[in-house]
């Protein structure tokens, strides 16, 4: 674990904190082109090898350094301003996921998993992708019975709101109700539910639009059940009490 700790020091350090914007910048526009985008590599290079004082983590360390300047690369070549955001993200998962495979290999030289443990895997993986885009269909068609009466009021609400903001606050927040449930912290859904509920209705007074309070009402139960019922079934899957 520390070793992952310090791998991730010497990632903050060389991809924000030693990083200027005018590096950023060039990198952007000359792309593979310009000479920060290899020293901007050398330098993670560097800074593993001083955080983690080992001589021994060098080759860990020019690994990490070159799928570093990779991925960078790649991101460069695909980004436009439409999909910014997105590569930013994706960037930073791949490089997080590149320090954990390292971490692992390091301190498991065989890659070998268990048939058991790559299902699980694949189960929990299911249960995410599920609770995305699959489930957000299903709740859009569910409310699509009552949408037309609330048409007016909710084109209201989404041109004050930000773009996609609704599916994207859906995403996480049955997202979270998996990782609880999977950590059996289940009063911390009680607490997302309350959250959620108040900053839903605050804009609500009784009695404005009952019929707009209950279609909300509907989604935002729905949402939660189908998180939570996800969550349970994956449970049992993994724990192996599915006919429990």
């Amino acid at each position: 674990m520390i070793l992952f700790i310090q791998l991730l020091l010497a990632h903050l350090l060389g991809d924000f904190v030693l990083q200027p914007t005018q590096w950023v910048t060039e990198k952007e526009h000359r792309k593979y082109k310009s000479a920060k985008l290899y020293l901007h590599a050398l330098i993670h290079f560097g800074l593993i090898l001083l955080i983690t004082a080992d001589i021994h983590y060098l080759p860990l360390a020019a690994v990490i350094a070159v799928s570093h300047l990779l991925i960078d690369l790649l991101k460069l070549q695909l980004q436009n301003e439409k999909n910014r955001r997105l590569l930013f993200i994706t960037d930073q998962v791949l490089h997080l996921a590149v320090l954990a495979g390292a971490v692992y290999y390091t301190t498991h030289p065989s890659l070998e998993l268990s048939a058991a443990a790559w299902n699980k895997i694949l189960v929990i993986a299911t249960g995410f992708v599920f609770l995305t885009t699959p489930a957000s269909v299903i709740i859009k068609t569910v409310l699509s019975k009552w949408a037309p009466a609330t048409e007016i009021r909710t084109d209201v609400i989404e041109t004050k709101s930000l773009q996609h903001a609704g599916m994207m606050i859906g995403y996480l927040e049955r997202t979270l109700v998996l990782i609880f449930i999977l950590q059996g912290q289940w009063t911390a859904i009680g607490f997302l539910v309350t959250a959620k509920s108040v900053f839903r209705f605050s804009d609500l007074k009784i009695g404005q639009d009952r019929k707009l309070t209950e279609y909300i009402l509907i989604g935002t139960l729905l949402s939660f059940g189908i998180a939570i019922l996800t969550g349970v079934i994956v449970q049992k899957i993994i724990t192996g009490n599915w006919m429990g």
